[in-house]
């Protein structure tokens, strides 16, 4: 797979630079029920074709990606997290005193 190829599988699915595994999961749903001959798209046969083929690869990509589960990791995913705990002893933020 080359970057290309991966620029061009988001393209089909109109994704940014971020999407979560369920974000394309559900793109894809959405896209073959769009794109699929029994909906009556007959002449997108390429369409449903080109769908799968990027969600294939999408799924690749997305399965030879290493997690980390590391505190580090983990806030950089969370800032959620990183902020409320950065604050949540602070008395100004409703922290303890």
């Amino acid at each position: 797979m080359t970057y290309d190829e991966l620029q061009q599988a988001l393209k089909v699915f109109g994704l940014g630079e971020q999407a979560s595994l369920q974000e394309i999961k559900d793109r894809h749903r959405e896209l073959a029920k769009r794109y699929h001959p029994d909906a009556g798209n007959s002449g997108k046969e390429d369409a449903i074709r080109e769908l799968n083929e990027a969600y294939r690869l999408l799924l690749d990509y997305i399965r030879h990606y290493r997690f980390g589960f590391d505190e580090e990791t983990f806030y950089e995913q969370c800032p959620e997290e990183r902020i409320r705990r950065q604050y949540e002893e602070d008395p100004v933020w409703g922290g303890r005193s």
